[in-house]
């Protein structure tokens, strides 16, 4: 085994009884024998403890005090990791066979690569499938008014997503990280920023992985499903705490990432979407006002972390601007990619 093999799975739970011992057995299904399973539990009360006991003599437990946010757990299980790849996974994802040999295979191929992702499908809740297959992510885009959005996200599985293909980047569902990027892109000794709790953070890592240089691969034979949770159609339906840190982390994302150039270029559809924004939380949604408070409280110190983000700028802004569009972008991998799977497919027969 060569250390380029050894994967870290890290798990966050939150109440999450309904899905947690299925994902475990399929991580412990994989026919993958380089790796080790940590999960940070972050104060579950709905019976997730007891559900993950019988795990312990499998995988590496926690059991926090407090809820963390997913955000400060998920940094906690990378600390504790010792692999050269990090697989961050959701308790609401099952994986199906060969998933991360199928990512880490693409992922050896490209040492610029720093980010990997499959093709997540969707399922319900209680762990049924649609008739027609759906995919739920096959990667992350940005628009030019900073909405990010998952690539593909409700289209039938009719096999159009079959390519190796560069991507802006993954869902931290079921992403998985190079240590040397973890450890390149980290401010102040974070990956995930603890400051957008939950949600958006794998949005945040994948526009500071571009601006510093990494690539985001996805891979097409790796595949799972997952449980959707927070759509754009159903905001309604969610916690208000979650649409309060989805606003919070829509400027978070922006404070800290966006170039000067790209702001310029975008101004007027940025500007209209946050006018929305901002409407929407006066006239109906009064919960998520209180993300404009933190805001302004912790002005200096997220201007502090883009100050250390830009010095490290390693792309021009051109590039980086070919990454918004209101369609999704995806760029052609070599074809090493896809003579490489065959070759992985072969051997595996």
């Amino acid at each position: 085994m060569s250390r380029s093999d050894f994967v870290s799975v890290t798990i966050v739970t939150y109440n999450s009884g309904r899905f947690i011992k299925r994902c475990l057995e399929s991580v412990l299904d994989q026919k993958y024998p380089f790796k080790e399973i940590i999960v940070i539990d972050n104060n579950s009360t709905d019976g997730t403890i007891d559900i993950l006991e019988p795990f312990e003599d499998r995988c590496r437990i926690v059991y926090n005090e407090e809820n963390v946010g997913f955000a400060a757990a998920q940094n906690q299980a990378i600390g504790l990791s010792e692999a050269e790849w990090v697989l961050t996974l959701n308790p609401d994802v099952l994986l199906l066979p060969g998933f991360i040999e199928a990512l880490v295979t693409a992922g050896n191929l490209d040492p610029k690569v720093g980010t990997v992702c499959g093709k997540l499908l969707t399922m319900t809740a209680t762990f049924d499938f649609p008739e027609e297959p759906t995919v739920d992510s096959t990667g992350i885009y940005f628009t030019p008014n900073l909405r990010h959005l998952d690539r593909g996200s409700l289209q039938v599985d009719n096999g159009h997503f079959r390519n190796y293909e560069y991507v802006f980047g993954a869902t931290a569902a079921a992403a998985l990280y190079r240590r040397e990027m973890v450890d390149d892109i980290q401010v102040w000794g974070e990956f995930f920023d603890a400051d957008f709790f939950v949600y958006r953070e794998d949005a945040d890592v994948a526009w500071r992985a571009q601006l510093m240089g990494w690539k985001c691969l996805y891979a097409p034979y790796a595949k799972g499903y997952h449980v959707r949770k927070a759509l754009p159609g159903n905001r309604r339906a969610l916690p208000a705490e979650i649409n309060m840190h989805s606003v919070k982390n829509r400027f978070l994302l922006r404070m800290k990432n966006i170039t000067p150039d790209l702001y310029r270029h975008n101004f007027l559809a940025i500007t209209l979407r946050d006018l929305v924004v901002i409407a929407c939380c006066i006239l109906w949604e009064h919960t998520s006002l209180k993300a404009f408070p933190f805001l302004i409280k912790n002005w200096k110190n997220v201007m502090a972390k883009r100050r250390e983000i830009m010095s490290r700028q390693r792309v021009d802004d051109e590039y980086i601007a070919s990454w918004f569009s209101f369609e999704p972008v995806a760029k052609a991998a070599p074809k090493k990619f896809a003579a490489a799977m065959t070759r992985y497919k072969a051997a595996r027969r």
